[in-house]
């Protein structure tokens, strides 16, 4: 690993950043006028080819709508040396800037980083390359298999890794590579590669393109569902919560005319109107599912935030302390430097503690009128749905019907996304001849559980009472943050009450809410003591499923195509929100997953179908 730490590119290099891989891929000619433009690379180094791809896409007044940019990379640099670098190189500096400001925690796995308002998608994996493209699912249209004179590099040539690099690839995808191996033209044939060797190069490498046309028929994994229609469409979201917002702003990006349907008067209207929340990890001793799936999503929501929200006002990366008061949520053993970004042991007294670096606060309500603020989004409040009607014609596509309780078409999209929290299930078509078999249908696709939570807040009026940061372990408090009337405000919560979908306030809850605060912060609750009997109330109902992930994708059932779902973010919304919105315009597209396939595949809905 020292020499990476100490490795200058030679002018060979250049030359592959600058020529080799765009010309060689026929860029950006080859992507003018496309909706999107995937481009897998086979080793990050440095990050010169990515900065170089983006330049292009930036400058090019045909250029996709997105770029996608794939790459793998064993043992990432610094981000110092990413700046380094890119400093002999003016043009890609200010791109270098950007990109340094989110090159952190990068532990094994995939790491989605947003640039360009969610035009240009880097997706980093990090570790074994063969490993990292099977937790893939995507078709690249441009392959940079790079600089395989580097000594960690030469595994690439391996048999087993081309063909997981075809396996990505779609027939056409043209590949371009410098490389000093005799060799390599024939593993690219064996791989479905048909090659062209040309005269460029230096003098200890040279110049190879190829375009993806096996003599085979390439045996591809199914993806969970495809539209019908690659482009996009009309699209009717039903809940302006977090999870509707999230999904509305992906699918927009994506070019879809979206309508955001919701009951209530305006946006967030349901639980997604909690005045702030706590954002932190999850940790585990064995980096479980849920601990990973927080950390990518706070890394999306974060970026969210930076780029469309006041600092200080609408969110703040205070991070959290979070106090272990039964030696839970533990750290991995082993937990390497890159997860110091995230979480790290802390003392406090007698008991164990954790820091969340990456923690802090966010308000809600100014996440959802972000989100919903992208072009390409029409909303309308106010209007109660009560089902969908599939639709079609002789001569047209499926589409769908959303009605209203007096049987009034509301709106009418070849795409439908449930996004209604604990609602969610109720609006899934029944199908069967009784009301048993329309019951145990329903039970199959959406299996949903209401959870209903009240906090406390107030105005601070003796700041020395307050920690300095919030801190969760039995309950969360909130010990500042900018109230709606431009007062600080502290927030304590939030009971969990299961199987409850009314949203009521409850005076005794607010008991339970200081005996929570008394244990998690005595000194504090002391001091609030007297306020507390007079403190503001606000009651939500969350929702989860029955191992309390998400559920994201569609329905998986061939007599409702086109109806999606995003529910069940529990009470991590802030956490999922933004991930699972890109997560579920991935699914749609075919797009590079902004997680591990394994990590997307055990959020499906159709994990919780059952066989008849």
């Amino acid at each position: 690993m020292l020499w990476r730490a100490t490795f200058h590119p030679p002018l060979e290099l250049l030359l592959t950043a600058r020529t080799v891989f765009l010309q060689g891929c026929g860029l950006p000619t080859a992507w003018a006028g496309q909706q999107q433009w995937r481009v897998l690379e086979t080793g990050f180094g440095l990050g010169l080819n990515f900065l170089i791809t983006w330049r292009a896409w930036k400058s090019d007044p045909n250029r996709p709508n997105l770029l996608h940019f794939v790459s793998t990379e064993d043992s990432p640099v610094s981000a110092g040396n990413l700046l380094r670098e890119a400093a002999k190189h003016p043009d890609l500096l200010p791109l270098a800037v950007e990109l340094a400001e989110y090159w952190h925690g990068l532990l094994p796995g995939f790491h989605r980083l947003v640039f360009e308002g969610g035009k240009v998608l880097l997706t980093i994996g990090i570790g074994d390359v063969k490993g990292l493209l099977k937790e893939q699912s995507f078709e690249a249209d441009s392959v940079y298999l790079v600089d395989v004179n580097r000594p960690h590099n030469q595994n690439i040539w391996d048999t087993h890794s081309l063909k997981s690099v075809a396996r990505c690839c779609r027939r056409g995808t043209r590949l371009a590579c410098l490389t000093g191996s005799n060799s390599a033209a024939e593993r690219l044939t064996q791989s479905g590669f048909e090659v062209t060797d040309t005269p460029e190069g230096t003098a200890e490498a040279k110049l190879l393109q190829a375009c993806f046309n096996p003599h085979w028929e390439p045996k591809k994994a199914a993806a969970p569902n495809k539209p019908k229609q690659h482009a996009p469409q009309r699209c009717v979201v039903i809940g302006a919560g977090l999870a509707g917002a999230a999904c509305a702003a992906s699918l927009a990006r994506r070019g879809w005319q979206v309508t955001v349907l919701d009951a209530h008067e305006s946006a967030a209207g349901g639980a997604s109107a909690l005045p702030a929340g706590m954002l932190a990890p999850h940790t585990s001793p064995d980096d479980s599912l849920l601990s990973r799936l927080t950390r990518n999503g706070l890394r999306a929501t974060w970026q969210v935030a930076k780029a469309q929200l006041l600092a200080d006002v609408d969110w703040q990366a205070s991070g959290v302390l979070q106090r272990r008061f039964d030696n839970s949520g533990g750290l991995p053993s082993e937990w390497p430097e890159a997860g110091e970004h995230w979480s790290r042991l802390a003392g406090l007294g007698e008991n164990t503690a954790l820091w969340h670096a990456s923690g802090g606060w966010i308000k809600p309500r100014r996440l959802v009128e972000a989100l919903l603020a992208s072009s390409g989004i029409s909303q309308r409040y106010g209007v109660k749905v009560a089902g969908l009607q599939l639709t079609s014609a002789a001569d047209t596509d499926a589409f769908w019907q959303v009605l209203d309780t007096h049987g009034e078409c509301l709106a009418v999209a070849e795409l439908v996304v449930l996004a209604a929290g604990f609602e969610s299930a109720g609006f899934v078509p029944p199908r069967g001849p009784t009301a048993e078999s329309q019951a145990e249908h329903k039970s199959t696709q959406l299996t949903l559980q209401a959870i209903r939570g009240q906090v406390a807040w107030g105005t601070v009026t003796d700041a020395h009472a307050m920690p300095l940061v919030p801190v969760n372990g039995h309950g969360s408090f909130i010990p500042a943050f900018s109230g709606d009337d431009n007062k600080t405000s502290w927030l304590m919560g939030a009971t969990f009450e299961r199987n409850n979908n009314t949203p009521d306030i409850k005076v005794k809850d607010r008991q339970e809410i200081f005996e929570r605060l008394r244990q998690l912060l005595p000194q504090t609750a002391e001091a609030l003591k007297a306020s507390f009997e007079t403190s503001e109330s606000w009651a939500g109902v969350r929702c989860v499923s029955p191992d309390r992930l998400p559920i994201v994708g569609p329905l998986d059932d061939e007599d409702l195509p086109g109806l999606w779902v995003c529910t069940a973010l529990g009470s991590r919304g802030l956490s999922f929100a933004v991930l699972c919105g890109e997560l579920l315009a991935a699914w749609l597209h075919a797009e590079p997953l902004p997680i591990e396939k394994r990590l997307a595949q055990s959020l499906l809905a159709k994990r919780y179908r059952f066989s008849e």
